[in-house]
């Protein structure tokens, strides 16, 4: 079983920036893609980034591509989220996921899921 913990949401400005984080806990993370999706109020839940368990190949919506990135610690067991350039139309609420097979972008189906935190950007 895994774990995620997400943290770091709250209410931003428009322009500025936001760091979210995912703590994982129980198997061995460190060979698990990672991740993080979004839900805005009355719609689907839509794929943000994914970081492969190395690192070494990310993925991003075009909605939010050269604004934010994604990284992550395997020492600690923590997936990162810089988000920068916040528009209010990036309020949503944010969910970490991990999964043991490959993402490929938005195609990425993981098995775990974090309870998500709230990121509001207001005008």
């Amino acid at each position: 079983q895994v774990q995620l913990v997400e943290s770091g949401g709250g209410l931003v400005q428009a322009g500025g920036s936001l760091r979210l984080s995912c703590a994982a806990s129980g198997r061995t993370v460190s060979i698990y893609d990672m991740g993080w999706f979004r839900q805005a109020p009355g719609k689907e839940r839509e794929f943000v980034s994914t970081i492969s368990w190395g690192g070494g190949t990310t993925y991003y919506a075009d909605s939010v591509r050269d604004r934010f990135i994604i990284s992550r610690d395997n020492a600690k067991n923590t997936v990162s989220l810089q988000m920068n350039s916040l528009k209010p139309e990036d309020t949503a609420v944010y969910y970490c996921a991990a999964d043991r097979r490959p993402s490929y972008g938005s195609s990425w189906s993981p098995a775990h899921w974090g309870q998500g935190t709230q990121v509001t950007v207001s005008s």
